[in-house]
């Protein structure tokens, strides 16, 4: 077992904090015995400004003694470390305006201004604030790996500005800030020298996946009707549908694995929307999903009660970007809640049709036995596949069940996943599960960039009547044959569109950039503001009442009505 299994994080988290604070508590004792010399607060100023300085310097060390042990659980103490400096340089602030400046705010603000080395010392303090804020798992999902990193290189220049504070200050020694200086200096190099190495494996892998990705023009976003096929009981509360082409032919439509179909459903005379993950491979002549029929669910006692074999369903496809098509990276791992497992299926059946060379790992989570969508299957995978790796656990087993049992942990990761410290990871199921799962594993050291995750959250019945009924039945549609104008405002560009054609739509053949995802009105990618004139919505489920105040548009639902402008 390698030195990053050995000592579970909370124990090392635990072990930093303690360590921190035994400097804090042996000079507070000191303190109260007034054993600190002849200069008590000079002392203590002095003290808390070092202990700061050693906790921010060892937190930047990290990353290359990761680098150079592969120990990649160190990356669970990096922030307690920069923490605790943090709390360090507070209380040699708070030392020095409480007893040295005597509570004087006038008197600290004067001598912070006459002071040069005060400069470096106070302005790397308020630089510090922001990190030791966003130093938790919430602000870290709240920003975003990508910007709470590029937010916490400030580091860099905190322990630099500290380095210079006290090297002017101590004036005639200058042994130890030189020292502190030049092993910041030297982290900094390290960092920026093994940036640059990654940029170019990135450079290489970019290259790579270009020369083995075969050109071929790129299908346009359909939409049309689809037959079913085939229904399939997997599990009492789970049915899959298999949809062809109406003509017997080939699929309309390009996907990869992960993505998902928009269904448009009339429901009690009422159009609805919904997205449901695409099941099947993406080499296979038919598309599946396999739907569980929810207790509050709108769309899924729709398709359980009124979908049979031989019906025609109005479908468009492909969307979404929760996908892994095999060159991402040399393995996989899934880990699946639930009905959360369609997505992860469709990845398996691509990878193993393949014959990927690259190692795939599953990890399903369900609460019984009869919950455990294509278990069979699952099976014969793995039995063809030395390259497909499952595990199944189950949170509330009866006695007949032999396999793993409980949530998933991250001892069970460990022992199921040779030297699990990478991704990329992917996570679906219920919310509360992928929120609990994605903390699991950031708590683990893996990069939270590596990890992603999908859901579908579809409104209540209400809800989506409510948002039927005010979709622009205000303002009668463009007339069949006539067209208006759209203009593109920050583009510059217009365009002529009909009463079929959406804004996204027009903006796609205009060559105007706006983001999207499901394209069926539930996820508010595409929201944008219309400037001027009106717009039918099919459907507008992802619009609050306040964006719909601001003049919020979704793009993928919208008709111009007259001649329109949007700001994109």
């Amino acid at each position: 077992m390698s030195t990053s299994k050995l000592v579970d994080n909370k124990l090392a988290k635990l072990i930093v904090i303690v360590n921190a604070c035994v400097p804090a508590a042996i000079l507070a004792w000191d303190a109260l015995h007034h054993q600190l010399g002849v200069n008590e607060v000079n002392f203590a100023i002095r003290t808390t400004g070092l202990l700061g300085l050693v906790c921010l310097v060892s937190s930047l060390a990290i990353t290359p003694l990761r680098w150079l042990t592969g120990w990649q659980q160190l990356i669970a103490i990096r922030r307690n470390l920069g923490v605790a400096g943090f709390m360090y340089i507070a209380v040699h602030f708070f030392i020095f305006f409480w007893w040295d400046r005597e509570r004087s705010v006038s008197s600290t603000v004067h001598e912070i201004i006459d002071r040069e080395y005060l400069w470096f010392g106070f302005g790397a303090l308020l630089a510090m604030v922001p990190l030791a804020i966003t130093s938790t798992d919430a602000m870290v999902s709240r920003l975003g790996a990508r910007r709470w990193k590029t937010l916490h290189r400030l580091n860099y220049a905190i322990v630099l500005a500290g380095g210079i504070h006290y090297l002017l200050l101590v004036k005639s020694d200058l042994r130890a800030p030189l020292v502190f200086l030049s092993v910041t200096g030297a982290l900094l190099g390290f960092r920026v020298l093994s940036r640059e190495i990654d940029l170019r494996r990135e450079l290489v892998a970019t290259k790579l996946k270009l020369k083995a990705t075969p050109a071929k023009a790129k299908r346009s976003f359909w939409s049309g009707e689809l037959k079913i096929a085939r229904i399939f009981r997997e599990t009492p509360d789970v049915k899959t549908f298999r949809m062809v082409s109406p003509d017997g032919g080939p699929l309309p439509f390009d996907h990869v694995a992960g993505q998902y179909l928009n269904l448009a459903l009339t429901i009690d005379g009422k159009q609805v929307k919904r997205s449901y993950t695409i099941a099947s491979a993406p080499n296979r002549a038919y598309v599946e999903i396999s739907v569980k029929r929810a207790a509050d669910g709108y769309g899924s006692k729709h398709l359980h009660d009124t979908w049979h074999e031989g019906d025609l369903v109005k479908v468009s496809a492909p969307s979404g970007k929760f996908i892994f098509a095999g060159h991402e990276g040399d393995r996989i791992v899934l880990i699946a809640g639930g009905i959360g497992i369609t997505p992860m299926m469709s990845v398996t059946r691509s990878l193993t049709d393949r014959g990927w060379r690259g190692e795939i790992y599953l990890v399903f989570a369900v609460r019984k036995r009869a919950d455990i969508v294509f278990e069979t299957e699952l099976e014969y995978l793995r039995a063809r596949s030395p390259k497909l790796h499952v595990l199944v656990t189950l949170t509330d087993p009866d006695a007949s069940w032999t396999g793993a049992h409980g949530r998933i942990t991250a001892d069970a990761l460990r022992a199921f996943i040779p030297d699990f410290t990478r991704g990329p990871i992917m996570v679906c199921g219920p919310d509360p599960m992928m929120t609990a799962t994605r903390a699991l594993l950031v708590g683990m050291g893996i990069p939270d960039a590596e990890i992603h995750q999908e859901a579908f959250v579809s409104p209540p019945a209400a809800v989506a009547e409510q948002a039927a009924s005010e979709a622009g039945v205000d303002d009668p549609p463009l007339p069949d044959g006539e067209v208006a104008t759209l203009t593109f405002a920050k583009s510059g560009v217009t365009a002529q569109v009909t009463n079929a054609t959406t804004v996204l739509e027009a903006a796609e053949d205009a060559g105007v950039d706006i983001p999207f995802e499901c394209r069926s009105g539930i996820c508010g990618q595409c929201k944008t503001r219309l400037v001027h004139g009106k717009v039918r919505m099919d459907a507008q489920d992802a619009l609050t009442n306040q964006d719909r105040s601001r003049g919020l548009v979704l793009a993928c639902q919208s008709h111009c009505t007259r001649d329109c402008t949007v700001d994109a």
